[in-house]
């Protein structure tokens, strides 16, 4: 490990370094006149009381912190680090962040020999970091892809996250979507009315559009599929539209769907505060509303850490399992869905609405790292590009260390997706439009699609910095939409 890395992990930082350090952005905090947050009485015997309840319960956030050695692969892996230049926003210096801590008061050699083993007293300077570089990563877990010892750092900032806000340093976005969730419904806190009001809207406006009525039913009993997406897609292009692609492939098969008030939400901001407390309120919001509409199928529309939560959390985050949810399948990904419909006949596209457009796709994090998709391995990066490559004639892809498992994160996930933090997401947004404009330029892609509301509008917020038009930025199901036959 370079000399830097050794530097900084003393805290021998030179005050240049640190300044830009802590200069690319910090979140706003639910307390403080200033919204720079206010540590409780006691903070820092809950902190590392909290830290050792973690470790305790959590194996795998105890190995990540104890089998780290330093070799450096994870280095120029962050989107954050390559983005910002930033040392501490390399992997291995952000979770030592934590690590120097836990091995201080957690440990018998870091309170017997704290110097040699890389033990640090926990200091409201290291809780600032905390704050800082906690909110410069997005969960994303493409270091862990690189890692020999498969390191998990998005384990490590839940973690830490979730100490914050022991201590009273709530991140102030993640808590207002968290509190619309709980009280209303959806992130956005649209009420009932509302939701009704866009529906029907909706509905007129593809009649108009295409001649054909189009229903978006709303909390109708046993259909077939309880449609759940984020609360994005009823708000804004180009998610609305995606929507819409969703409502028409349904039409157009025959399927008996709904979407309901009670599940207005996919979205589950607890994943990225690492509280099943809130993880598993909003699971059982969907899951009871499934059941008590006789819902045959819950599918989960395009959101990236939606689906993840879903498929890779929802029986684990309840004591009992699935306990009275038995009757209810596993949750299904639009995707895989769709491409279901599609491959039996029930749906025609036609490929030629495309033919002025070159499409690329960006495979989102939370899916192509954190999930399952089909019955194959390799299905949640198949299934995507198949369903392009059906609805256009153009479909291209990035350079192969930038997609599937190798993604770049969009730079806006795991709660950053926040105005104070634009620098933080810009920067970390950099790597993958750098590959975005290699095809651009090769190929001359017109579009990038995308099955992940978080990407959808961090693109849209960011490219413009790169000189790129917001509606370059499309969802997977906006193409299959357009491309539908309908009847």
């Amino acid at each position: 490990m370079s000399a830097l890395y050794n530097r900084i992990m003393k805290k021998n930082v030179s005050p240049k370094i640190k300044e830009r350090a802590m200069s690319h952005g910090k979140p706003f905090f639910e307390t403080g006149n200033d919204q720079s947050g206010a540590l409780v009485e006691g903070w820092k015997e809950i902190a590392i009381e909290k830290l050792g309840e973690i470790a305790d319960s959590n194996r795998g956030f105890r190995l990540f912190l104890d089998s780290c050695v330093k070799c450096g692969a994870c280095t120029d892996k962050c989107h954050y680090f390559l983005g910002t230049g930033d040392p501490l926003n390399m992997p291995v210096a952000r979770q030592d962040l934590i690590r120097g801590v836990y091995r201080r008061y957690h440990t018998l050699s870091g309170q017997l020999f704290p110097r040699f083993v890389g033990a640090v007293d926990l200091t409201e300077e290291l809780i600032e970091d905390w704050s800082t570089y906690l909110y410069q990563c997005s969960e994303c877990r493409r270091c862990s892809v690189f890692c020999p010892f498969g390191i998990d750092t998005a384990e490590v900032t839940m973690a830490g996250r979730s100490i914050l806000d022991a201590v009273g340093l709530k991140q102030k976005y993640i808590h207002a979507v968290l509190t619309n969730v709980h009280k209303i419904g959806n992130n956005l806190g649209m009420i009932g009315p509302a939701i009704a009001d866009t529906l029907e809207s909706l509905e007129e406006e593809v009649e108009e559009d295409t001649g054909v009525n189009v229903r978006f039913p709303l909390d109708e009993p046993n259909a077939e599929v309880l449609l759940v997406v984020p609360s994005a897609d009823l708000y804004t292009e180009p998610h609305v539209d995606g929507l819409i692609g969703c409502a028409k492939i349904f039409h157009q098969a025959g399927i008996r769907w709904t979407m309901a008030t009670e599940a207005s939400e996919a979205a589950n901001f607890g994943l990225f505060v690492g509280d099943d407390s809130h993880m598993s309120d909003i699971a059982e919001r969907i899951l009871t509303t499934a059941q008590n509409l006789g819902a045959g199928q819950i599918v989960i529309g395009e959101c990236g850490h939606a689906w993840r939560v879903a498929s890779s959390y929802w029986r684990s985050l309840f004591k009992d399992g699935m306990q009275g949810f038995e009757q209810l399948p596993e949750p299904v990904h639009i995707c895989e869905y769709t491409h279901g419909l599609i491959t039996e006949g029930r749906v025609r596209l036609d490929r030629t609405v495309h033919d002025s457009k070159v499409i690329t796709f960006h495979d989102s994090c939370n899916v192509a790292r954190g999930s399952k998709m089909g019955d194959q391995p390799r299905d949640i990066y198949r299934i995507p590009r198949e369903l392009l490559k059906a609805a256009c004639e153009n479909f291209v892809d990035m350079a192969p260390d930038t997609i599937c498992e190798n993604t770049f994160c969009c730079g806006g996930g795991g709660g950053l997706l926040t105005d104070e933090l634009i620098d933080v997401r810009v920067s970390g947004a950099s790597p993958r439009v750098h590959a975005l404009e290699q095809v651009i330029e090769k190929y001359g892609v017109t579009h990038m699609a995308a099955i992940c509301a978080i990407c959808k509008s961090q693109f849209r917020t960011v490219l413009p910095h790169y000189g790129l038009g917001t509606d370059m930025i499309v969802s997977l199901h906006q193409i299959l939409g357009d491309a539908v036959v309908l009847n």
